[in-house]
């Protein structure tokens, strides 16, 4: 098991932009793939990106291809998402997850996750 906080969230016009992290507890940060997460209302979860244990494999949704960014930083325990060219439609509650997934995009991989940190983009 591995604890996961998220921070980093805010208010952001259009067009601008935002750091999530994620800081794990925990010795075995680096046995995880991390994985980004958001749901807006009314809405199901999605999957943005996620990071192989040392950093070498990352993955993205096709929406944010280009202008998220994931990375990780093991001696710290912590996952980032820097997030730029943000758009009105990325407002959401942004989730970290952590596990041993077969398939890094799908959710229900992930055995431990965060509480959430809120983005919402103003146009």
């Amino acid at each position: 098991q591995v604890q996961l906080v998220e921070s980093g969230g805010g208010l952001v016009q259009a067009g601008g932009s935002l750091r999530l992290s994620c800081a794990a507890s925990g010795r075995t940060f680096n046995n995880y793939y991390m994985g980004w997460f958001r749901q807006a209302p009314g809405k199901e979860r999605e999957f943005v990106a996620a990071i192989s244990r040392s950093g070498g494999i990352t993955y993205y949704a096709d929406s944010v291809k280009g202008r998220f960014t994931i990375s990780r930083d093991n001696a710290k325990n912590t996952v980032y998402l820097q997030m730029n060219s943000l758009k009105p439609e990325d407002t959401a509650l942004y989730y970290c997850a952590a596990g041993f997934p077969t398939i890094a995009t799908r959710a229900s991989a992930y055995d431990n996750w965060g509480q959430g940190t809120q983005v919402t983009v103003s146009s």
